[in-house]
């Protein structure tokens, strides 16, 4: 699923870079990568296609090389990609990176990136993010194009179809930051609402009213269902 996942990354970066830059296009945009594995080699990519100016940095010295040969992308040790004066981070490697510590240390006015549990702390670090004025595309959210892969190769699969539904994660985002401005909350806490609000709303479908209730369906499963 890493070429979904990635296509869903870039369409999240895309919509970060829109709402918080007021940028419609990625080029001249100036991305840090940490972690150019399977879905950041992808990212990586399409950031550069687009012509953004990207930064790599991995644990792995040879795909740093290689993204430098074949992108064009600019080298960064390791323990400092998230400080790199740039429009994005993009964590792409281990969770819990953004911490106490690192936040601080953050030149980035968006992170998005295709991490798991980017935050060692929900609560904790969604609010110092915010406090701080960085735009946090929630992980579940902006790396659903996994997920969405793995539900269409169950239902036949179909790379246009998945590409496509990874793409609407551009869309989603975009309502996610709009709640989280208009409630004053933190970008995590408006894809709960926005999560329940499309429990609320296919639940009232009478076709699928018991089969809903019969489920646990979770915030994380209906913002990628879309």
């Amino acid at each position: 699923p890493s070429p979904v996942t990635a296509w869903g990354v870039y369409h999240g970066i895309r919509s970060s870079v829109q709402y918080k830059l007021g940028k419609s296009s990625l080029k001249g945009v100036s991305v840090a990568v940490q972690g150019c594995g399977a879905v950041g080699g992808h990212l990586i990519e399409h950031l550069t296609h687009e012509g953004a100016k990207v930064f790599v940095a991995d644990i792995d010295a040879e795909r740093v090389k290689e993204n430098v040969r074949r992108y064009g992308a600019e080298a960064v040790a390791l323990e400092d990609i998230h400080r790199q004066q740039v429009d994005v981070f993009a964590p792409c490697a281990l969770g819990g990176f953004l911490d106490d510590r690192t936040i601080p240390e953050l030149k980035a006015s968006i992170v998005a990136g295709a991490a798991n549990n980017q935050l060692l702390d929900e609560s904790i670090h969604g609010n110092m993010l915010r406090e701080r004025g960085i735009l946090y595309a929630p992980d579940y959210v902006i790396n659903a194009g996994g997920v969405i892969n793995v539900y269409q190769e169950l239902a036949g699969y179909d790379e246009k179809t998945a590409k496509q539904r990874a793409a609407n994660i551009y869309d989603t985002l975009t309502a996610i930051y709009k709640e989280a401005d208009a409630k004053g909350i933190t970008t995590n806490q408006a894809s709960g609402i926005i999560a329940e609000e499309r429990i609320k709303a296919m639940r009232s479908m009478s076709p699928l009213r018991n089969t809903l209730s019969n489920q646990n369906w979770t915030h994380h499963d209906l913002l990628k269902s879309r």
